[in-house]
């Protein structure tokens, strides 16, 4: 199977002290445990980790496996935020592909 990876969508967003972020991403989550029409098991094809920082300082940090469906969609809060950060979401998948994007805290 080929998988080029596309842009995440993401949205940051201040409220009071703290910055709300939601992340969206196109990836298929394969589990080893689907099967090719001819009886040939599908090898495991998911995102291991995902790292975000906000203007170069880390702010979430997950470990992943294969139980999280096709196209996750994910939300984390920090505090000591502002409006206009920069906010890097990149991720690592079993295949060593890797995406990384960024959005402003609005």
């Amino acid at each position: 199977m080929s998988f080029t990876p596309e842009p995440m969508q993401l949205r940051a967003v201040l409220k009071g002290d703290v910055v709300e972020v939601r992340i969206l991403i196109k990836h298929p989550m394969l589990s080893n445990l689907v099967w090719f029409p001819d009886a040939r098991v599908n090898p495991a094809h998911f995102i291991k980790t995902i790292e975000g920082t906000c203007n170069g300082r880390r702010v979430l940090y997950m470990h992943m496996s294969f139980s999280v469906s096709r196209d996750p969609f994910f939300s984390f809060s920090f505090k000591g935020g502002q409006r206009g950060d920069q906010i890097v979401i990149r991720w690592v998948d079993t295949e060593e592909l890797t995406r990384t994007d960024s959005t402003l805290v609005i």
